[in-house]
């Protein structure tokens, strides 16, 4: 749209701003002043995570924030999560869904954006009871095995030339066939890393877009013009990345219809889908489990590996903390055998470095939006109904009272910690909590701690000629997923 264009637009709305602004609710919390119309948009910056958090050290773990018009309540500290999202669990149960997510095909299907009712349940149901138990998951760790041993290959051809490697991009397109080997039992990136451009274009597309500013979420009133185009630019992305799996899904009842009902079945995420499809009453139909589908692709290939991304860089960044890593990996697997899944039980250092990686890099740091359903009590203020409500993860990893030098990378103070990531300890929820907790959770950790271990024990690491570990450039790069801003580059070597 014209500059002009929306200077007007901004010009109409301050002249209905008496008309467009609803009475403030009494008891809301505190918050910061705003500017007129526009609230607190401008001061929220690049990195709206950090700005929040310092918001939240002035006005409160409770507070209000205008951004246009759209009132928002943001939490910041283990308590008042705690009693938003267990406490009050079935009222903030719903979504407030962007705008962007409306770009999509049948996003009343989705899983992460549809309101907690009964179809959600049954949905989340067959993600819970179905698709991620540890007995599917184990019989198809073979998969995810294969592709991790790719990486490897594909890391050691880099090191007999001499080649630094973008561990973030390696570290995607892994997560993206781990992804897709345990969703359709096939490959979506091939072995050396170079075709399916075309997939990871699309999906890298999505989740740009997605984690950009839209004007149609802070003035719901021009929603209908999408001024900014996100909506426009978005859309083919998402309607490519169907017709891709519309061809999986093709391929896939052509089998099952030409052979025998033991053999035609690969036991895969998407056998579980169509056998939802196939019973009597179900609410299961091959378009609604597209979008299903592109929730738990998109999600679960971008977060594990922005994580592993994180993980490597604060190990290169500590020298001695990936030593001892790798002294735990050969310790207790030794250098005759690659790692497996079943072994990371027996890593608890690794598992302290995912820990600590997650508390300071959350993949979502303010998790995903929700609605409150009535006017509801937290922390002494009153949540309209009708309120979005934010919770800063992010900042709840860094709060003081209950981490000792939060902003230190220490992997050390979860050995021996009973504290994890399923829900339960709110001063560490960078999965979330309650019934809207991400339900990938158990594949995801599974896929991380596989990566990162496989990485240290294969390799040894160490940054491009002329850059020290203390001047490795940490800054964040926000969206709906937190992101490295400078891709981590390092050299892998088998000496």
């Amino acid at each position: 749209m014209e500059l002009y264009h929306i200077l007007f637009l901004i010009s109409f709305l301050l002249f209905l701003k008496p008309f467009l602004l609803p009475s403030k609710p009494k008891n809301l919390p505190p918050g910061p002043a705003g500017l007129p119309i526009l609230g607190l948009l401008i001061q929220l910056g690049p990195r709206p995570h950090e700005s929040l958090f310092n918001m939240a050290r002035r006005h409160g773990p409770v507070m209000t924030l205008r951004l246009g018009l759209v009132t928002s309540i943001v939490v910041s500290s283990p308590e008042a999560a705690r009693e938003t999202l267990q406490k009050h669990d079935e009222n903030f149960s719903d979504r407030a869904v962007p705008d962007v997510i409306t770009a999509q095909p049948n996003p009343e299907f989705t899983l992460a954006w549809v309101p907690g009712d009964q179809q959600w349940r049954a949905r989340r149901r067959v993600c819970s009871t179905q698709m991620f138990t540890a007995q599917r998951l184990d019989a198809l760790q073979h998969l995810r095995h294969q592709k991790v041993h790719q990486l490897i290959d594909h890391i050691k051809k880099c090191c007999e030339l001499g080649k630094e490697v973008d561990i973030g991009q390696l570290a995607f397109a892994t997560t993206l066939n781990l992804m897709s080997s345990t969703m359709f039992s096939i490959d979506i990136i091939d072995p050396e890393f170079q075709t399916a451009q075309e997939f990871k274009d699309l999906v890298w597309r999505i989740m740009e877009d997605a984690g950009k500013p839209n004007l149609s979420d802070y003035f719901p009133a021009v929603r209908r013009f999408d001024l900014l185009g996100v909506k426009r630019h978005i859309r083919p992305a998402y309607m490519r990345l169907h017709e891709i799996f519309d061809e999986i899904i093709d391929n896939r009842l052509k089998e099952r219809a030409t052979g025998s009902s033991a053999s035609s079945k690969r036991g895969d995420f998407l056998d579980v889908l169509l056998d939802q499809c196939e019973e009597e009453g179900s609410d299961f139909t091959r378009q609604s489990i597209k979008p299903m589908i592109l929730d738990l692709f998109i999600a679960g290939s971008d977060t594990s590996a922005l994580t592993t991304e994180w993980a490597m860089t604060e190990l290169l960044r500590n020298p001695s903390l990936l030593q001892r890593s790798r002294d735990e990996l050969v310790a207790v697997i030794g250098t005759g055998r690659p790692v497996q899944e079943s072994d990371t039980h027996h890593l608890l250092y690794l598992q302290a470095i995912v820990k600590e990686t997650l508390r300071l890099h959350p993949a979502v740091p303010l998790l995903l939006p929700y609605i409150s359903k009535n006017n509801v009590e937290v922390c002494g203020y009153v949540v309209p109904k009708g309120m979005q409500v934010l919770v800063n993860a992010w900042a709840i990893g860094r709060d003081p009272n209950y981490w000792e030098d939060p902003l230190l990378f220490r992997p050390e103070r979860f050995l021996g910690s009973n504290v994890n990531y399923k829900g339960r300890y709110f001063e560490y929820i960078p999965f979330g909590a309650g019934r809207r907790i991400c339900p990938g959770l158990p594949l995801a950790i599974r896929m991380v701690h596989l990566v990162v271990a496989s990485l240290i024990q294969s390799f040894n690491w160490k940054l491009p000629e002329g850059m020290a570990p203390e001047s490795l450039d940490m800054q964040e790069q926000f969206g709906v997923t937190l992101r490295k801003a400078i891709p981590l580059r390092a050299i892998p070597s088998l000496d």
